[in-house]
């Protein structure tokens, strides 16, 4: 028997000694962390020696600590005493108990709580249960009428009890009892199942007194040592130890409860039966039955007058060892069986006494049941939580082995079908251990303690620490990786030497239970989860065998990670645990599934998204997963630091090195496998899923980290657009998600630079550039594409106009005036609107403008002052316009033949068209010439014509002599200079024969010659109309200039036209003076009617005046006639 409590273990023997041990911590520099228990003291309990005292029961049967009473109960052959904690002195002087079967029943819900150091517990007699509570003394709370319990587990109120033949349940507080079933099933006294009253007859008025009086009035004074009412803590425990009677008690007992062997028997470690020979199947020195058919005779009953004899008779086989254990607050483990070599079954009860869950099934029965719930927490045991995980564990002799030795069994206690048992071996220290029969093992045992040890795992420890991984060029390449230093440094060593600390702290577990044989106490644990699920993955990769085509067995190790997910962590050493096996399986499934693509993206193969799932899961460094891709090996950032792991995955690590170089080797293309369509988009998915966890504090390297990152995603998605290019197809989503990685920034920016160089994708690196807000290397960038330097994906469509507005968004006025002046001299139109844009965030003066594009674009100059003069209405730069367009064409002119002969043929045509036609102007703008002097002309004739109103003047003079030379061929523009010098017979003369623009030539006339090519909405109403005696004249020098035209019927048709419609501005005498006298009446008709017309109209408004006049001389005369008479005479004297 052990148990151990705080740092203190108490062994007891079957010499009826109890041996007291003291854990000492280990040292600091003790890589165990195991302690050590060193033998403190000797002390042997005070018991009643009587002649029933068998051999089987001799000694130690039960050591119970009360932590919060500091007090430790010790039934040692059928006698509590009581001691204190941890030195065992003695608690109580003189207090015993005997004719105690068991003690215990300490309130499982309130284990780790204190109740103001007070502990309740259950004292079972022969004839009843007390219910006691220790504290500074013992106090007697109240009796429970039920005879001989072996065993029992409290919750609260309720209690499951069981005595040598049954369970049952009972109600404490209201003292009820529901019988439940049989402990065997031989059995034939089934329990009724019904609530039974076990209260006693007579309550007992002070029996909440202290224990001591209360017990006094009640025991009957067969013991001198008992003293009636006297309150002394001895007379008590005497008392406590007599036996009592009642009414209600004999009413309840059931044949062979109080017969000593049969309690001696149960309360013991059972023997085996020997149906033969009877006399050696038991080791008590009470006279045992002959046969089991028989019914075991009463013994003599000193403290009663009656003896029961049993009604129906019990075989040897039938008296099983009753266990109860609590898995859960409202559940009871209760375990039944035939005899000890037959299996046994675990059934569950409530609280109500109804049979819940499944059953659980030992392969024999037990000889003790322990609830281990340490996979609750993985740290350690939970004493009592209501879980709904944990396991049983049961000692028994091992079915099916030769030799049979103590074992235990372990199972889940919510048993499903795919759960199997686990069996523990006992080592066996002598000969004689390892010859029990029958699963009878006596000094054996199994039970839960009330405090914890922590047992080292050295090898958790070394898996869970970091180790630096150590990337071999001579295997990846060089210089593939970048490797930050080749030595081992005093930081590396500082830190080696702190994750091997850190290890051996990890490697801890606590336990609860213990377990014992002969002269040896084990702690009893279950292997570390870490240990446990890594055995099972290095088992399956060890079966794995290429040449015997046993490939690795992923559902397995699915089924590990599965078995993990949703599990709560929550000890350091279970997050490291967890992390650490969904790491290993999430790298084995990735190296697995490169070295043996089986991409086939059909339903019946889900690889790619199991490897997906298992990789985000997983958490791996990526740079462990990218050692194992040959394209994006070179992108691996390492650091001076290096890249730390858990050290249990270096050796799969190198494993799988070997495995890749092997294959890349034999394959005729290294790459061939990781090009594959499907391998890049599960390599995309996860660095991307890894790139959204930028800025978690919990990411160990986070720069080279990200950096890795970037750079394998841009790398990758480079090499994946590069395959659509070069194809008949593009992918619209790796190009969107190349722009995306770009624009949101990278840490590997000069990575991605080279990359970016490398695959010829200029225009993502300008985005790259923007991203940075590098204004200049985005500009210089799209210069490099325009010039005409490869750009493998051709993205940037209307690159001058992307550069236009680019200039237009930034603020740096010397990149404004840079590439702007650049962009006006490859494209005028469009370098000009950077300077004349609104919007533009960089505003230059025009004067600014104008000099920096006569040095840097000479030929933007004439666009930019288009745009302030035609645009802006800015004036103020017309005239340098118009010596712009005249250098223009001039200079074609004076060096192009065929623009003097395209000039020539335009007159020529358009002097053929027979009226009526347009004026010359529109004339030349409907069939302009696609060439940029012939532009320059059109703007030149509508500057030089006055279209901007008369405010607008220019050097007359300084034009005339410079297109003196070329007066033929500008006709239209010595038109409008005579025209502003007053030279209108000569304008009128060139309209007439050098164009032949008749209708050009009347607007002469009405507007004065102040403009001749002026837009026909705008500005016309800017220009002041000559006078009517003005406008005569010029209508006179244009009527003798018609009377020249050398074609005779246009001229007899263009005079009588102008004089019928224009002939208000004739005087008739003039016309007719000037009119050949050869000419018919009728050409003029028309003028001569219009004018006898208005002479007619000008005598009869000259009549019709002269009259009106004359009636107005005689109204005035009239009125003045009345008022001189309304005045009267006026005398003035003289």
């Amino acid at each position: 028997m052990a148990s151990a409590t705080e740092d203190n273990l108490y062994v007891g023997t079957s010499a009826a000694e109890i041996l007291h041990f003291v854990s000492i911590p280990a040292d600091a520099d003790d890589e165990s962390l195991a302690s050590t228990f060193i033998f403190a003291s000797r002390l042997q309990p005070e018991f009643r020696q009587t002649q029933n005292v068998t051999q089987v029961s001799s000694g130690v049967q039960q050591i119970l600590p009360l932590s919060g009473a500091k007090k430790v109960c010790i039934l040692c052959n059928n006698t509590l005493t009581f001691y204190s904690l941890p030195e065992l002195s003695p608690a109580f002087p003189n207090s015993r108990v005997h004719g105690c079967s068991w003690v215990g029943g300490v309130d499982l819900n309130n284990m780790d709580v204190t109740n103001g150091s007070v502990d309740i517990i259950m004292i079972c007699l022969k004839s009843r249960i007390r219910l006691v509570r220790i504290g500074n003394e013992p106090k007697l709370i109240r009796n429970i009428e039920f005879p001989a319990c072996l065993a029992a587990a409290r919750r609260q109120n309720y209690a499951c009890v069981a005595d040598a033949n049954f369970y049952s349940l009972l109600d404490v507080e209201n003292q009820q009892k529901i019988n439940l079933f049989p402990i065997s099933s031989l059995d034939e006294n089934a329990g009724s199942g019904k609530v039974e009253d076990i209260s006693p007859a007579v309550e007992q008025s002070n029996s909440r007194n202290s224990l001591s009086g209360g017990l006094g009035s009640r025991e009957p004074r067969g013991d001198d040592r008992s003293h009636g009412r006297s309150t002394s803590l001895g007379n008590f425990v005497t008392g406590l130890g007599k036996r009592q009677e009642s009414p209600a008690s004999r009413s309840r007992e059931r044949p062979g409860i109080n017969s000593p062997e049969a309690l001696e028997r149960a309360n013991s470690p059972p023997v085996a039966p020997n149906l033969e020979k009877p006399d050696s199947a038991s080791r008590s020195s009470s006279r045992q039955p002959s046969a089991p058919e028989k019914p075991l005779p009463p013994p003599p009953d000193r403290d009663s007058s009656q003896r029961i004899m049993p009604t129906k008779p019990l075989r040897l086989s039938m008296y099983l060892r009753p266990h109860i254990v609590s898995p859960s607050a409202s559940e009871f483990l209760l375990t039944t069986g035939i005899t000890l070599t037959e299996p046994g079954v675990g059934i569950f009860v409530n609280l109500d006494g109804d049979v819940v869950r499944g059953t659980l099934e030992f392969s024999r029965y037990p000889t003790a049941v322990v609830i281990d719930r340490s996979d609750s927490a993985e740290g350690g045991p939970q004493l009592d939580v209501d879980s709904h995980e944990g396991h049983v564990l049961a000692a028994m002799s091992r079915p099916g082995t030769t030799q049979e030795h103590l074992s235990i069994e372990i199972q889940k206690w919510s048993v499903t079908a795919d759960d199997k048992k686990e069996w523990l071996d006992i080592p066996i220290n002598s000969p004689a251990d390892a010859g029990s029969k029958g699963n009878n093992f006596d000094g054996h045992g199994l039970r839960a303690v009330h405090t914890v040890n922590t047992v080292p795992f050295p090898e958790v420890g070394a898996s869970l620490r970091a180790a630096r991984l150590r990337l071999p060029r001579d295997q990846i390449g060089t210089p593939a990786i970048k490797e930050g230093k080749t030595k081992i440094d005093e930081w590396e060593a500082r830190r080696n030497m702190e994750e091997t600390k850190f290890g051996h702290r990890l490697g801890g577990r606590e336990c609860n239970i213990v377990a014992w044989s002969g002269s040896s106490i084990w702690w009893v644990v279950r292997n570390p989860l870490s240990m446990r699920l890594d055995a099972a993955i290095d088992q399956l990769l060890n079966a794995v065998d290429d040449v015997k085509g046993i490939e690795l067995d992923r559902s397995k190790l699915i089924k590990i990670v599965e078995s993990i997910r949703g599990q709560e962590e929550t000890t350091e050493t279970d997050f490291l645990s967890l992390e650490y096996i969904r790491q290993k399986i999430s790298l084995i499934l990735f190296c697995d599934l490169i070295i043996k693509p089986r991409f086939s993206l059909t339903p019946q193969n889900n690889d790619k998204r199991i490897v997906e799932a298992s990789l985000m899961e997983g958490t791996i460094d990526p740079r462990v997963i990218l050692t194992m891709t040959p394209l994006l090996r070179e992108e691996i950032v390492e650091g001076t630091k290096g890249i730390w792991i858990h050290s249990g995955l270096l050796r799969v690590v190198e494993h799988f090195w070997s495995a890749t170089l092997a294959k890349s080797q034999s394959s005729e293309e290294q790459t061939a496998d990781v090009n594959q369509e499907e391998m890049l988009g599960l390599l995309k998915t996860y660095l991307l899923a890894w790139r959204q966890r930028k800025g978690f504090g919990s990411i160990a390297d986070e720069i080279e980290v990200f950096q890795t990152v970037d750079g394998a995603i841009l790398h990758l998605l480079l090499h994946q657009d590069s395959l659509h290019i070069s194809g008949s197809s593009r992918l619209p989503s790796s190009r969107a998600e190349l722009y995306s990685i770009v624009d949101s920034g990278v840490d590997c920016f000069d990575r991605a630079v080279v990359l970016l160089e490398k695959y010829r994708r200029l225009y993502v690196l300008s985005r790259l550039y923007g991203s940075q807000r590098m204004a200049a290397k985005v500009l210089h960038t799209w210069r490099r594409i325009i010039d005409g330097e490869s750009d493998t994906g051709d993205e940037l469509a209307d690159g001058e106009n992307e550069v236009r507005k680019y200039l237009v968004r930034i603020k740096d006025p010397s990149l404004v005036r840079e590439y702007g002046a650049w962009l006006a001299r490859r494209n005028p139109a469009l370098g000009v609107q950077v300077y004349t844009d609104d919007n533009s965030r960089v505003k230059l003066s025009p004067h600014e403008v104008v000099e920096l594009l006569q040095e840097k674009a000479p030929e933007a100059v004439k666009v930019y002052l288009e745009h302030l003069v035609f645009g802006k209405k800015n004036f103020q730069y017309a005239n340098d316009l118009i010596s712009y367009y005249l250098d223009n064409v001039l200079s074609v002119l004076g060096s192009s033949k065929e623009a003097h002969e395209l000039l020539a043929q335009s007159y020529e045509n358009y002097r053929a068209l027979y009226p009526p036609k347009p004026t010359y102007r529109q004339f030349i703008i409907d069939n302009a010439v696609p060439v940029p002097w012939w532009h320059d002309r059109l703007r030149l004739l509508e500057l030089l014509g006055g279209s901007h109103g008369a405010d607008f003047s220019y050097n007359v003079e300084s034009i005339l002599s410079r297109i003196e030379p070329f007066e033929q061929d500008l006709v239209p523009e010595s038109i409008i200079l005579d025209g502003r010098q007053g030279r209108h017979q000569q304008a009128l003369r060139l309209l007439t024969h050098g164009l032949g623009d008749y209708h050009t030539a009347i607007n002469y006339c009405l507007l004065g010659g102040a403009s001749i090519f002026y837009p026909t909405s705008g500005t016309v109403s800017l220009i002041e109309a000559p006078t009517n005696e003005e406008q005569s004249i010029l209508f006179g020098f244009l009527l003798g200039e018609f009377l020249r035209i050398e074609d005779v019927n246009n001229r007899l048709e263009r005079t009588s036209e102008l004089l019928e419609r224009f002939g208000a501005w004739y005087d008739v005498s003039d016309v007719l003076g000037l009119i050949p006298e050869s000419w018919s009446v009728d050409l003029i008709s028309g003028f001569l009617v219009n004018a006898f017309r208005r002479l007619i109209e000008d005598k009869n408004e000259a009549m019709i005046t002269k009259a009106l006049s004359g009636a107005e001389n005689l109204q005035i005369a009239s009125s003045f006639i009345e008022k001189c008479n309304t005045l009267g005479p006026h005398i003035e004297t003289v």
